[in-house]
């Protein structure tokens, strides 16, 4: 009988220089998608487990997160035993979006002294 390797399908990945500016922004978009990939940035790269992060949804939303931060080129994934283990890909994001994962790593600082849309 042959021997089980694992019964998940690796990950696609989506190279940065592939993704339009738009999916990136819409990924962004995301309070959730926002709050993962803040966590990623203060961490060293392969050391976080998809489960180990401390958000308000379930696995299966969880799940769709990181495929859409995979298919914006923000993260890669790779299986690590019973784990999927996360890096952020800021090198490569910030060469084809320079500027863009800075704006969205820095501190909340409120809304003062920004004119409303009108």
């Amino acid at each position: 009988m042959a021997e089980r390797t694992s019964h998940r399908v690796a990950p696609e990945h989506t190279h940065p220089d592939d993704v339009p500016v738009q999916t990136a922004l819409a990924a962004l978009a995301d309070p959730v998608r926002t709050r993962l990939v803040r966590e990623l940035a203060g961490c060293p790269a392969w050391t976080r487990s998809c489960g180990s992060f401390d958000v308000p949804v379930g696995k299966a939303a969880l799940s769709h997160h990181f495929t859409v931060l995979r298919g914006a080129g923000l993260v890669e994934q790779r299986d690590e035993g019973p784990k999927r283990v996360n890096r952020l890909r800021r090198e490569e994001f910030d060469a084809r979006f320079p500027g863009l994962l800075a704006l969205v790593l820095r501190e909340d600082r409120g809304q003062r002294g920004v004119a409303p849309l009108t």
